[in-house]
């Protein structure tokens, strides 16, 4: 049967909350399900105890089938979790590929289009970033109506679309426009791939495959001008669009026949109609449908983003902190090709291996992430239990603090990395020098953006692709910004004073990580949104 748009969380108060679990009679007995999260916000998913059972008395609430049930994506086959995983993984790096690709071919399209603007030169690549902010505020909350399947979908075709017309662009004009557009499909695998992950993976294993995810938006900008200045030097600037193009129609073929839907509320909708058809008992209906009718609950659902940005201001923080973290990522790629020729006299070819520095940093951040982050939360949580704090509630010493522990780490080698960077470029030290001080800084974004991301997940669970949405508004308008007036400030001030200035700024969220740690369950706490 056709999936129906599913309407909003339950409220809180009601019987039927997330946290009150029922059995349908023809359902086998409930059982408590693996990856228990963490009940602080109400918007979390619980395990089913048998206090919840005995409790609740509705009979026409339809709940998973006990804590094997497969149709949980929790309990999906090994092979189809990593597929999934890396779909959406392969996908959240083609999107941002396309920010960078064709960077260093700009200057031949500038001259095909007959243009010596320096802002339109930076613009018509910074473009993408502005759409990619826009994008999350629609998609996001969408696929938290009909699934992320559907809008994966949807995005894929318009992302190709928009990416072909960039191939095709008569002028500067429709192509900056269209750039602005395919940013805005190509949103869709960042905002809702974290929310995806979050469905099919639990908390205690989550570290890795998002630390795989957080890697294509990362890697994706560094790969881009690596590959587009052999292309543009080879075929020309319009086939970095071209292999843009056939990558993404290839990927969205592999999806189309082999994503399958893991939103928990779509999952359990699904399943209620089913079950309404076979039993012929019209009541039948989800736990997680509140009985909103699709307009409010479309309404609700796209607020969404803007409503946690506002009142959360644990998540105002975070999305600005990743926001300048991220910007100083997006300046680099747009001036390096500038600054490796002007200091070094690297040819353009050169100049994109340039690039590599931020690729590896990236890879080291990733690794230490992963073999730190699981851990450390299956040991707190151990510890919990053991000392019997919270040892009978769901996800007691699961907290999503513990995903921080990395982030002191990524704050310090952010600004260290930008000294380095600024001043023995400034001095014309070995080139090898400020590329390894790049590194540090990409190993630093991975450990600042990584858990504050994860940790964004953790807290929001079922709403946590409006969450990062949230983050990749303010994340996408920095990105695109900060090039414009970065080369503007090494003009002014240098490449060694500029970078300082920008370690500097990073210095000063520095003390947001220790109030993170240290009051971060307060505040979740004391600002908590009761109603999304």
């Amino acid at each position: 049967m056709e999936l129906r748009p599913v309407p909003g969380r339950l409220n809180t108060n009601s019987a039927d909350t997330l946290t009150s679990q029922t059995s349908d009679p023809p359902l086998q007995e409930l059982r408590p399900m693996p990856g228990r999260l963490d009940t602080d916000s109400p918007d979390t998913l619980t395990t089913p105890t048998s206090e919840h059972l005995s409790t609740d008395s509705n009979l026409n609430i339809v709940w998973w089938d006990g804590d094997n049930d497969p149709e949980h994506p929790y309990n999906w086959p090994v092979w189809r979790t990593r597929l999934n995983c890396t779909l959406v993984s392969c996908a959240s790096f083609v999107a941002p590929l396309a920010t960078t690709l064709f960077a260093p071919g700009v200057p031949q399209l500038m001259r095909e289009f007959h243009s010596d603007s320096e802002e339109l030169t930076t613009f018509v690549v910074s473009i993408y970033n502005l759409g990619m902010a826009f994008g999350p505020l629609l998609i996001a909350p969408l696929s938290e109506v009909y699934g992320r399947v559907k809008i994966y979908h949807v995005c894929n075709v318009g992302f190709v679309a928009f990416v072909i017309g960039c191939a095709l662009a008569p002028n500067l004009q429709s192509l900056i426009a269209l750039r602005f557009l395919s940013g805005v499909f190509g949103a869709c695998f960042s905002a809702n791939g974290g929310g995806s992950i979050a469905d099919m993976v639990p908390q205690e294993r989550r570290a890795g495959a998002m630390a795989a995810f957080t890697l294509g938006p990362l890697l994706g900008p560094i790969a881009g001008p690596i590959a587009g200045g052999f292309i543009t030097s080879a075929k020309g600037w319009r086939w970095n669009f071209w292999l843009v193009a056939i990558v993404g129609t290839f990927l969205s073929l592999v999806m189309a026949l082999t994503l399958k839907e893991s939103f928990h509320p779509v999952i359990l909708e699904a399943k209620a109609a089913r079950l309404r058809k076979s039993t012929g008992n019209p009541l039948l209906r989800s736990k997680l449908d509140s009985g909103l009718t699709f307009k409010h609950n479309l309404r609700r659902s796209l607020v969404r983003p803007v409503k946690i940005l506002v009142y959360s201001p644990v998540v105002t923080l975070i999305s600005l902190y990743i926001a300048v973290t991220f910007g100083y990522l997006n300046l680099m790629f747009t001036s390096f090709t500038e600054i490796f020729e002007n200091y070094y006299g690297f040819t353009p070819d050169q100049v994109g291996l340039a690039y590599l520095g931020l690729g590896v940093g990236s890879l080291v951040g990733v690794a230490l992430f992963r073999l730190t982050s699981d851990r450390y939360l299956a040991k707190k949580a151990a510890d919990a239990n053991a000392a019997g704090d919270n040892s009978n509630v769901p996800n007691g010493g699961m907290k999503p603090e513990y995903r921080l522990t990395n982030l002191p780490i990524g704050s310090l080698l952010v600004p260290i990395g930008l000294f380095i960077y600024g001043w023995t470029t400034q001095y014309h030290i070995h080139w090898m020098v400020p590329i390894v001080a790049t590194g540090l800084i990409s190993c630093g974004n991975i450990l600042t953006i990584t858990p504050l991301q994860m940790y964004l997940i953790d807290a929001f669970h079922v709403h946590a692709a409006s969450a990062l949405a949230a983050s990749i508004v303010l994340r996408s308008i920095v990105g695109a910004a900060l090039p414009l007036a970065g080369l503007r400030m090494y003009s002014a001030l240098g490449i060694g004073w500029g970078n300082s200035l920008l370690g500097f700024i990073s210095l000063l969220f520095l003390p947001l990580t220790f109030v993170f740690l240290r009051y971060g369950e307060y505040l979740r706490k004391r600002f908590e949104i009761k109603t999304l």
